[in-house]
């Protein structure tokens, strides 16, 4: 499963959330100090450094700010102060016990744009709690254990880095990507192999035994559990982590064969030479996936290409000697589809109300793809949703009198008004006709507020 998908429709945090702040990165840091050996192995005490309420308290108002639905027990985030007054003294000494068992997960299936389903576990609210609470302390303390391949969910890092790392290794002569795609990865997650990694580390057997716990919790649909004998589901604050820890023995695999490549969460990218190098390249990872990890490589998705030809989180490049990044045509079929959901819910309103609505995904989106190089895919997108716009202003106006006083009033005289307004086509195409354009130009949709993403993106790129 791509993560790429995951990363354009959440651009605007974009990414949205995947990086704590600073502040947020040295309360961590100062938690897992506290819990680790001179040699860097943690000591049985990391449980204690789990409830502890500073620890906490950065968890709550993670979990606070990320929203979220509510999980099988109903209990929403705006409930969880209240919640936790009542029943955490209870829960807190269960885990110190060693005896608290998780709650399962609610499942949500959401439609994916290429077809099939993406299937979310939602924990409830209170093991959202717990859970990134260990994610905090967990995190430095498998920090250092990570690849410099690796750039997803990972503190520091992030979707651009990644990419930009791919174009210089297209444009140092690496142009030919091996891209892996792994098959159902969350669902197919070793628990024992996984299980296995953490021991190495973590020397509480409450934490481990904890994260066992909360990997084997059912998933609930339909008022039934089903049990789940491997898989790390997402939608919880710990499956990031938990992925890279696993896929780290991926990452330091390709460093000892001395490969370019770049890895976010199961998106993984390798840039070889030539197509037979990446042709053994492709075989002999997934018979190393396969025996090692117990994962399987999608052979209908995966392929030894050229950049060019494939996409990577959401971009792809153009096959200049210099490569340049440009949008993934499979993005910007993403976008469309979802601002013609919005602007289908905007019919019957006024038009500032529209632009409104569509502002945020257009911002959030500008600003995931600043990196592009490209400008007409960017000119060709802008176009179309200002036809779009003018041909729900022609809707709006209904009759040639409103037609025609609507065009006078945006200062065409009154004969090419009433001709316009008479013509007897519809809207698309008099929403593409010079009267038109010449009464609602880009200016009168910059003067109403609408993003352009042309000029965001290049606003960005200038001041970035």
């Amino acid at each position: 499963m791509k993560a790429e998908a995951d990363r354009a429709d959440q651009a605007g945090a974009a990414d949205t959330g995947r990086n704590p702040g600073s502040a947020g990165t040295r309360a961590e840091a100062d938690v897992a100090t506290r819990t680790r050996t001179k040699a860097g192995v943690a000591i049985t005490s990391l449980m204690e450094a789990v409830v502890e309420r500073g620890n906490l308290m950065l968890a709550y108002r993670r979990v606070i700010g990320n929203k979220g639905a509510a999980g099988v027990d109903g209990v929403a985030v705006s409930e969880l102060k209240d919640h936790l007054q009542r029943h955490w003294p209870v829960m807190r000494a269960r885990l110190l016990a060693g005896e608290y068992q998780p709650q399962p997960v609610r499942r949500v299936d959401i439609p994916k744009p290429q077809g099939g389903v993406r299937t979310l576990g939602i924990p409830t609210v209170v093991d959202r709690l717990i859970q990134q609470a260990v994610h905090q302390v967990l995190q430095p303390i498998f920090e250092p254990t990570f690849a410099e391949g690796s750039f997803g969910f990972r503190p520091g890092r992030n979707a651009h880095q990644a990419l930009r790392r791919a174009r210089q290794y297209v444009a140092d002569g690496k142009r030919w990507v091996v891209d892996i795609d792994l098959e159902k990865f969350f669902d197919r997650v070793n628990h024992d192999l996984l299980m296995g990694q953490l021991a190495k580390r973590i020397g509480d057997a409450r934490v481990l035994k904890l994260i066992r716990r909360y990997l084997e919790a059912g998933m609930m649909a339909d008022g039934l559990v089903q049990p789940r004998r491997e898989g790390t589901p997402q939608g919880g604050p710990l499956s990031p982590l938990l992925s890279n820890i696993l896929l780290t023995e991926l990452d330091r695999e390709l460093e000892r064969r001395g490969q370019a490549f770049c890895r976010y969460a199961d998106d993984c990218n390798i840039y070889v030479g030539s197509e037979r190098a990446g042709a053994r390249l492709m075989a002999s990872l997934t018979g190393f996936l396969g025996e090692r990890l117990k994962l399987k490589v999608n052979a209908a998705k995966s392929a030894v290409a050229r950049p060019w030809q494939r996409t990577f989180l959401g971009f792809s490049m153009t096959g200049h000697p210099k490569p340049k990044l440009r949008i993934a045509g499979s993005s910007l079929t993403r976008l469309t589809e979802k601002l013609k959901v919005l602007l289908r819910a905007g019919r019957g309103q006024r038009l500032a109300t529209t632009i409104q609505s569509l502002n945020p995904v257009l911002r959030g989106w500008a600003a995931y793809f600043k990196l592009a190089e490209t400008k007409r895919a960017l000119e060709e997108r802008d176009g179309w949703l200002r036809h779009k716009l003018r041909s729900v202003l022609w809707r709006q106006g209904k009759r040639r009198y409103r037609r025609a006083r609507m065009l006078m009033q945006r200062g065409l005289t009154e004969a090419r008004a009433w001709r316009s307004a008479s013509n007897g086509r519809g809207p698309w195409w008099n929403a593409g006709a010079s009267h038109m354009h010449a009464a609602f130009p880009k200016s009168w949709f910059d003067s109403m507020g609408l993003v352009s993403l042309l000029d965001t993106v290049q606003r960005l790129q200038r001041t970035s």
